[in-house]
């Protein structure tokens, strides 16, 4: 079993900043990627940023610029950094992980940009 766990969601006004956190646990043998999401209410999940197996990371263009992800190995974790955030930011924020034909999901953080 592959637990994924996402933190640090939360409410911050337009040109904040937050900072999400992803743990993958259990039976992590390897990872072949890990990345990001979002679901806005009334629309499908889309890629905010992700890690391929190849080591590159690739970006929404939606978010280039104002967020960046980056990994710690050792502990199966990535970080999502994001910053001058906007209203249309606000969603629900999934991290996934994949390891060989399997994608595990966590179950999503919740991030509000509002005044």
């Amino acid at each position: 079993q592959v637990q994924v766990v996402e933190s640090g969601g939360g409410l911050v006004q337009p040109g904040g900043s937050l900072r999400l956190s992803c743990a993958a646990s259990g039976s992590v043998s390897r990872l072949d990627g890990m990345g990001w999401h979002r679901q806005a209410p009334g629309k499908q999940r889309e890629l905010v940023a992700l890690f391929t197996s190849g080591g590159r990371v690739i970006y929404a263009d939606s978010v280039k610029g104002r967020f960046t992800t980056s990994r710690d190995n050792a502990k199966n974790t990535i970080y999502l950094q994001m910053n001058s955030l906007k209203p249309e930011d606000t969603a629900v924020y999934y991290c996934n992980a994949v390891i060989g034909l399997s994608t595990y999901w966590g179950q999503g953080t919740q991030v509000t940009v509002s005044t």
